[in-house]
């Protein structure tokens, strides 16, 4: 079974994947955020075509580990989650992972087109990625 990672944003989720060992995390897509129902549904879609055994949802802290504005909508949308399917969601500390993803993209000399369309899925690899090496 693998792990889905989610980058919330208020455009676009960044949805990112785990190997069957979950010892690698890759970046899988992006989906738009609204409506709401579209995400639900292709989200549902990924969970049952990769038998997923929970989702990481990345939340967001300050510099100094303190909550802000950004967990509060983050942690709305866990809760209307957690009441539209039945797989566990375990949240995971998501500090500077877009920053992460930008200089990644960035180094590694994608367009600016492309790049805005990869970061949201990359910041969700890179999340990903950190949950499964603490595993280790």
């Amino acid at each position: 079974m693998r792990v889905l990672a989610i980058d919330h944003g208020t455009v676009r989720m960044g949805i990112a994947m785990s190997d069957e060992l979950k010892i690698i995390a890759q970046p899988l897509e992006f989906i738009p955020a609204e409506p709401f129902s579209g995400f639900l549904d292709r989200l549902k879609d990924l969970l049952q075509e990769y038998e997923v055994e929970f989702i990481l949802l990345g939340m967001p802290r300050n510099m100094d580990g303190s909550y802000g504005e950004a967990t509060m909508k983050v942690r709305e949308f866990e809760s209307v989650l957690k009441n539209s399917i039945t797989v566990p969601i375990k949240t995971w500390d998501e500090r500077l992972t877009s920053v992460m993803a930008n200089r990644s993209l960035t180094q590694g000399r994608v367009k600016k087109k492309k790049k805005r369309q990869n970061v949201d899925s990359m910041s969700a690899a890179i999340l990903l990625q950190s949950y499964l090496d603490s595993l280790a």
